[in-house]
Formats: structure tokens, sequence, C-alpha cells
């Protein structure tokens, strides 16, 4: 792409703590797996259903993706670096919303239904810091004074932990474990599939294998899994992976993370969710307008969900992607041709479920007394609302908005056809 990610306006990350050795798979990865036996069976996990989360971090500016641009107001706030006439390219979604031209890939998508967005989405968190705000979405909280040790993906898959999971039934491509996975049973953090390979001569496979396969338990069974899973890996070669149907991802780190995802979940190992991170989305400096440094993190990212949704073809009917960030921008453009961190953003949902071809949206309106703060898109959908329903559709209606969203007033958000509870 020629993009330089513009580093996140703080210096320190609690939100991703490091996980030293698991990286690579021999010594401790490998070790988890085989013990992470006995875990008891809460529910039954539709395991044919996929989540992909992609985390948009350093704020992405909402209303550039999805322009409001029937809120006259609007182009009062954005006189420079708004978008809206017909020089600016901007695709009329609804006679109101508009998708910014760099994303145009997308549009298809959303024409077939398979797409949806939701603006004036985010959490009550008011600190406007990037780390505090991504600390609290992905633990699932309602602001920061709720303490919650666990992330709400992490609680999800605890409901739901099957008595033999896979072990690669939670992963995330990096080198962190990102809080959304933290306390989940035995997530798996690589850096590429090549990984999640176990080495080693076939002889001493054999060993491993006829120690697993001589007892009955919990945790020979265990092994066994993992060893399954192991023997296909083994077969994978990202290096060499064709992507389906002509699909040409971006040469990009949100390219080849989707890349990476689409062949594990092809590979048929037993993937539920799959993490992954975007960042370099904090514009406050010269972000553009229909072209410029904010328009080429919008070719990538549409370019990179396009060949991913057109790579897993037939399995997208069972699988949900979720692109979500931790708030959204200013709506006032500021002085330096960029936006100051916000409230309100929007995410993009596709897939499984989504009551598509729509944007999704209580619209506060931009006038100077409906912003808040110092000029914020107002929230207006409770973020946790729609990651309730997601989780939901992917693990199953055993899952409650009290045990994973704990103080939610669940309000169906309108993205998903049959509300849930």
């Amino acid at each position: 792409m020629g993009l330089t990610p513009r580093p996140l306006c703080e210096t320190t990350a609690p939100h991703l703590h490091s996980i030293a050795g698991m990286s690579t798979l021999p010594a401790t990865i490998l070790s988890s797996w085989l013990g992470a036996s006995g875990i008891t069976n809460v529910s039954a996990t539709p395991s044919d259903r996929k989540l992909v989360v992609l985390f948009l971090r350093g704020a992405m500016d909402g209303a550039s993706l999805i322009v409001p641009f029937g809120d006259d107001e609007y182009h009062n706030h954005r006189r420079t670096i708004g978008l809206g006439t017909p020089k600016s390219g901007l695709i009329d979604l609804d006679g109101f919303y508009g998708l910014h031209p760099a994303a145009a890939t997308l549009k298809p998508w959303y024409s077939k239904g398979k797409l949806a967005a939701i603006h004036a989405i985010g959490s009550m968190d008011q600190t406007r810091s990037h780390f505090e705000a991504m600390a609290t979405m992905e633990r699932g909280a309602e602001g920061q004074a709720q303490e919650l040790s666990s992330g709400w993906l992490a609680r999800a898959l605890h409901a739901t932990q099957p008595a033999t999971p896979s072990p690669l039934r939670a992963v995330t491509f990096g080198s962190l474990l990102p809080d959304t996975l933290r306390g989940a049973p035995s997530p798996s953090v690589i850096r590429t599939i090549n990984d999640v390979k176990l080495g080693g001569s076939k002889a001493l496979r054999g060993i491993i294998k006829q120690l697993y396969e001589a007892g009955d338990t919990a945790a020979h069974a265990s092994g066994l899994a993992a060893l399954r899973v192991l023997d296909a890996m083994d077969k994978v070669n990202p290096d060499a992976y064709v992507p389906a149907a002509g699909a040409t991802y971006p040469t990009s780190p949100t390219g080849e993370s989707l890349r990476q995802a689409a062949l594990l979940l092809k590979a048929n190992v037993g993937a539920t969710s799959v993490f992954l991170d975007s960042t370099g989305w904090d514009s406050h400096v010269t972000q553009g307008t229909s072209s410029g440094y904010l328009a080429g993190l919008f070719t990538d990212l549409a370019g990179a969900l396009d060949a991913f949704v057109t790579d897993i073809g037939p399995m997208l009917e069972k699988t949900t992607i979720v692109v979500m960030t931790e708030f959204g921008r200013r709506i006032p453009e500021n002085s330096a041709l960029g936006t100051d961190h916000g409230r309100a953003g929007a995410w993009l949902v596709l897939g499984n479920g989504v009551t598509g071809g729509k944007v999704h949206a209580e619209w506060p309106g931009l006038k100077t007394e409906q912003l808040d703060g110092p000029g914020d898109l107002r929230v207006t959908t409770d973020y946790r609302n729609v990651l309730l329903e997601i989780s939901q559709l992917v693990f199953g209606q055993a899952i409650t908005s009290s045990a994973l969203f704990p103080g939610l007033v669940y309000k169906p958000s309108g993205v998903f056809p049959k509300a849930l509870t």
C-alpha cells in the first residue's frame, strides 16, 4: 500500500499483554493444548458457525467511512475534509448515508444484503483515551468504572466450551494476547499458520501418539485431539495457498491476517473464533478526503474484507465478521485537517444472520446542541447489544446477557432479523 501506520497518540498499551513463548508451537502451545482437557461442557456450541473479529485500533473515523451526507450540519462541520458532493465520488447507500469511494469494493456485498453498517455505536466510556476505551470494549464493560477481569469473547467461549474442544478453537494472529480473549480456555496466539507445526521425526511423532493412546482419561483424549489437529495443519502451506474464486488480498498486515484467517477456517480444524488487529487509524493530521491517508486505509480494509468473503465462499453463510473500533472521531474537523478523539463511531457486520443492505442507526443529529461534549457524535447504540447478538448467533442462545455483559439492559440493535435475549 505504501502507507506507514501512524502510532497512537498515547505511549502505553495496557490492553495487550505479552505472553512469552506462545508464538511458537512446540514449547508452550502444545503443552497448553495437551493440558486443556477436563473442562465441563456447559452448553452445546454450533461447531459449524464461525466468528471473525477485526479490531481497528486507533479510532476509525466512522463519519468518513459511512458519511451522513443527508445531515446538512455534516457539511458545516467538515468544510475542508468532508465528502458528499458529486465531485467526491461518494457512493449513495440510502439517500442519507454514503460509502467512502475508497471502500467501493464493499458496495456489492451491501447490495446483496450480506453487509450492514452500524452508526452512532460505542461505549459509555467518557475518557476519549485509546487504551482505556479499548480496555472497556474488549472486556465488554459499560465503562471504566465497571471492573471485569476477562474479555467478552473469553466469557462466550467459556460458557459454550465442549468437552473436547479443538486446540485451535480460539486463535489470534500476532504475538500478544488481546484483552478480548483474556481468560478464554486455551487461546492460541500465533504469528502465522506456519507456527502451528509440531516438527520432529516421524518416529518421535509415533512415540508421542503412543503415549496418548495408552490411556482413556480426558488428558489422553485431549492429547490425541491436539495431535490430529497438528497432523491436519502439517498439510496446510500458507506460502503456497491460492485463494478461491480469484480473490486477491492486499499485501498489507490486514490483508495477510485475513488471508491466514481464511486458510485456517477452510482447514476444518475446529477453529470457531479468530481475532485480528488492524492499526494506524488515529487520524489527527491530514486525513484527506476522497484520497489521502485515510482513503488508503479504507481501500486496504475494503479490499481485504472483499477478498476474505470471496475466498471463503459458501462458508460465509455460517460465518459472521464484525469490524469494530474503540470510538469514533470528533465531528468538526481540526486545524490540522484531521479529526480528534470522539465518542460514537461506525462498525461493519458481514455474513451469517445479518440484516444487510442497511445502515442501522438511531441518528442523534449533528447540530451543536445534539453533539456530545466538545463536538462528538452521541452514542445511541450500546456496542454490547450488538456483541451479545453476535455471540448468541455464533455460540447459541444459551448465552445470557447477564453472563456475558453484566448490567446490560438489552435492547435489540436491528442488525439481526430476530431479537435475541
